[in-house]
């Protein structure tokens, strides 16, 4: 069937060049593809520089890319389901866990993964970084036979589920001369590390695999960042396999001969994080206010984005029970609202410039934002020129993802856009305290934006030793309705995402968790 290609941008069409002169000239690849079509080649988003798990989100690399496993894995409905561990279980003191590691499992090197293997990696984990750390709260491990035994600092009723966040991908710790943010830890996974770039990796089938088959041979992941390259790419055939295509694109591969979609609603959110701290513009309550005010979200969800996204305000999505219909936004779509928030706060157009100002400084907006997800720029775009309406001055600088993290624990922004999942670990609790929670002495290094409440800092506090479902959900709810109140952030909406693949690949499917891309149900389809 023939199918007519979309235009795309020269810079577009260069980089699918680029990729096709790549595989051209890539010999093995084509003579095993040849030979038996053991090669996969799969378009990412580049997000990756290194493969230290214990770098903020490196870990996703690892546990998408089929490399790394962890003790537990989520369904599809974010429940916990056995990986590593077979089992576990917790005592009547609430503290005390027993994992029960599968007899089976081995590392790529062909080593036994044993409980001291384990709780090796895991203390590994807890000493590199911060974060993991204080989302753990683990006191002390030890290892009897093939069971780890944990002690939690607290009750702990989500531990399991914090095990199985990318944080805790079970490495073999006993090899030391690896160059781990190059070539990757020794993990368990199905494939293992052939060479890795930020530009491209190669996987290869791990010959020690423990939970079944590796389907192929060898696994090529370009990242081609343009959602519009990708599409191409995946249309000519440079790839087999696409991860979020842009919403325009979705018609050229619905209910098209040889592609098979999937797609669902998320458990994310698009958000811009907003830097209260003292001295920046939004500092002022009422400017913050202003500016939600000012912004039409319901528009740019329903009209520019084509309903691909449900309208945000909570911090929860919809698609968890966590009362996003229950929570009414203060700061919803009010233009004169906007305005008159600035003239209380002191902000006139005094020069007739269009913007507003005080003390001879127009209020201007640094939004940092990246590209890759095509849905971002939209969301920037409209936001500086509803604020214009009112206003409002944004300068939007679009940097390389790979750089964000270091802008958002170091503060130099006024608004960094993110789009994250929003129940990590198994709960929800983690994502809402690392962006919000107070960061004290840099015990919470995701948060530089100043922002600092502390009743919210306690009623996180409470959840995490909370064991009823009930009580956890409400606290959920009233820790939104502080960020709502305090105009903390602006939650543009919940996406839809989405898996394209050729007819050539079977069963590569979107997971409500995107820990999980590229696994070792993915094969040749028969």
């Amino acid at each position: 069937m023939k199918m007519k290609w979309k235009r795309v941008s020269v810079a577009a069409l260069a980089a699918v060049m680029a990729l096709s002169l790549a595989g051209c000239g890539d010999k093995k690849a084509d003579e095993a593809k040849n030979a038996g079509g053991k090669v996969l080649k799969f378009g990412v988003v580049s997000f990756a520089d290194n493969l230290e798990p214990t770098h903020h989100s490196i870990g996703w690399a690892l546990t998408r890319y089929g490399l790394g496993e962890t003790l537990i894995k989520f369904d599809k409905k974010m429940n916990v389901t056995p990986w590593i561990a077979e089992s576990w279980s917790v005592a009547d003191d609430k503290l005390t866990w027993t994992f029960k590691i599968n007899d089976k499992a081995k590392f790529s090197n062909g080593n036994k993964v044993t409980a001291e293997a384990c709780m090796k990696s895991i203390q590994r984990t807890i000493d590199k970084s911060i974060e993991a750390k204080n989302w753990a709260q683990i006191e002390s491990m030890k290892a009897e036979g093939q069971n780890l035994i944990i002690k939690t600092t607290k009750p702990m009723p989500g531990l399991a589920g914090v095990l199985g966040d990318p944080y805790f991908v079970i490495i073999d710790t006993s090899v030391k001369d690896r160059d781990i943010l190059r070539m990757g830890p020794i993990c368990t996974g199905p494939y293992m590390v052939e060479s890795f770039s930020q530009n491209k990796a190669v996987m290869k089938a791990n010959p020690y695999y423990w939970d079944g088959n590796v389907p192929y041979e060898r696994v090529e992941i370009p990242s081609v960042n343009d959602p519009n390259t990708r599409a191409m790419a995946l249309q000519k055939g440079e790839i087999d396999v696409a991860v979020n295509i842009g919403y325009g694109d979705m018609a050229l591969f619905r209910d098209k001969k040889g592609y098979h979609v999937s797609e669902m609603a998320s458990i994310r959110d698009c958000l811009a994080r907003m830097n209260v701290s003292e001295g920046k513009p939004l500092a002022d309550l009422r400017v913050r206010q202003a500016l939600l005010s000012a912004i039409d979200r319901p528009t740019y969800c329903k009209n520019l984005l084509h309903d691909t996204y449900v309208p945000g305000g909570p911090a929860m999505p919809p698609t968890l029970d966590f009362g996003y219909n229950e929570l009414k936004d203060p700061n919803s779509y009010n233009v004169e609202r906007a305005k008159q928030l600035l003239t209380e706060a002191g902000w006139k157009d005094t020069d007739g410039d269009g913007f507003v100002d005080k003390n001879g400084k127009n209020l201007e907006l640094n939004y940092v934002i990246y590209t890759s997800r095509a849905e971002l720029p939209i969301f920037a775009e409209a936001t500086q020129a509803d604020a214009k309406k009112v206003g409002i001055k944004v300068n939007i600088n679009a940097v390389d993802y790979n750089v964000l993290d270091g802008i958002g624990t170091s503060g130099k922004y006024d608004l960094l856009i993110s789009n994250i999942l929003a129940e990590q670990a198994g709960s929800p609790i983690n994502f809402m305290n690392m962006y919000w929670r107070t960061n004290i002495n840099g015990s919470n290094p995701q948060n530089s934006s100043g922002y600092s409440n502390a009743k919210y800092d306690a009623l996180g506090d409470a959840y995490l030793s909370e064991f009823d479902e009930g009580k956890r959900r409400q606290i959920i709810i009233d820790m939104q309705k502080i960020l709502l109140d305090d105009a903390a952030t602006i939650i543009y909406g919940h996406p839809q995402t989405n898996m394209v693949s050729s007819d050539k690949v079977a069963n590569a499917d979107i997971q409500a968790c995107d820990f999980y891309w590229l696994t070792k149900d993915w094969q040749p389809a028969k």
